[in-house]
């Protein structure tokens, strides 16, 4: 007979497991985006129960969306060496057990939506709906990079909803910033899986355009990323603070690009995880930074 002890061990270890699978770790590169959306919105700190309920949302959509996406894709993780050790193809968690993850991440997500605001609920299936077709693009069309692209770019779009309900220009430019930038750093990222997918017949942008033609099409979807950032700093009427986390970001992303230039994925990490990470960080920061000084937000 399994002891009351021995089932909360269990429980915990299966929760240690998910956050593990879904990568929890990489929230880092939307939620500074979704207060960065969200303090420009407000033109100031927003209440603690917008700030909480933003951050409730980012958690479940993200754990949702990482959840569908192992669950849709366990079959084809379990072929690919890279991934093959994932939770669910190695057999450390149980399809169910992920799918009430899912569900419960889900529910997370609509209930914080609602304490929001009501467009915030209205919208929540639309993001739903992209989080779920993401994980079966790779199977039909190259873009699945610009359909990951457009469900991050919800965090500041939602966030910015969120404070304010409605959806306007800095917003707007915002999330197309955080489109491209996420889409060019996942052609990056995808380039480690280019022989698989295309002995897969799975499509990508690396298996369309090779490791040459990838890298440049990464470079210029961020360098349209550093224009779209221009165009809120001006839109928003931010400012030097600002102007120095976009050339924090303009140098972080040049460097990004010079480790990988010549197609070297044992930089990968330092050039995916850690410089991303940074980016969306600094920009949050210079940004709160101005919107606290007086200059920039709604």
């Amino acid at each position: 007979m399994v002891s009351e002890e021995g089932l909360e061990k269990g429980m915990f270890a299966k929760i240690r497991v998910f956050l593990e699978m879904i990568k929890f770790s990489h929230t880092v590169f939307a939620l500074p985006f979704a207060f960065t959306g969200a303090v420009l919105a407000a033109g100031g700190m927003p209440s603690a129960h917008q700030v909480f309920w933003i951050l409730m949302a980012m958690v479940g959509a993200r754990t949702a969306a990482m959840g569908m996406n192992r669950l849709i894709d366990a079959e084809i993780d379990a072929r690919n060496p890279r991934t093959a050790s994932r939770a669910i193809p190695a057999g450390l968690i149980g399809t169910g057990t992920v799918i009430l993850f899912i569900v419960l991440s889900i529910l997370l997500m609509l209930y914080a939506a609602w304490q929001l605001n009501p467009l915030c609920l209205y919208l929540s299936p639309v993001s739903l709906f992209f989080l779920w077709l993401y994980s079966y693009c790779k199977r039909f069309t190259s873009l699945a990079h610009v359909v990951l692209g457009i469900c991050l770019a919800a965090a500041p779009l939602g966030a910015w909803i969120a404070i304010r309900g409605t959806v306007e220009v800095p917003a707007i430019l915002l999330g197309l910033a955080v489109l491209f930038w996420v889409a060019g750093f996942d052609i990056l990222y995808a380039l480690q899986d280019l022989d698989f997918d295309r002995a897969s017949g799975l499509h990508s942008i690396p298996v369309r355009l090779g490791v040459n033609g990838s890298l440049w099409a990464a470079r210029v979807f961020h360098l349209v990323m550093l224009g779209l950032l221009a165009g809120l700093y001006l839109s928003a009427g931010l400012g030097p603070w600002f102007l120095a986390g976009l050339a924090a970001t303009i140098t972080m992303l040049g460097y990004e690009h010079w480790l990988l230039r010549h197609g070297d994925l044992t930089k990968l990490d330092a050039a995916f995880f850690t410089m991303n990470g940074y980016i969306s960080i600094t920009l949050f920061v210079a940004t709160l930074a101005d919107v606290l000084a007086g200059r920039g937000g709604a």
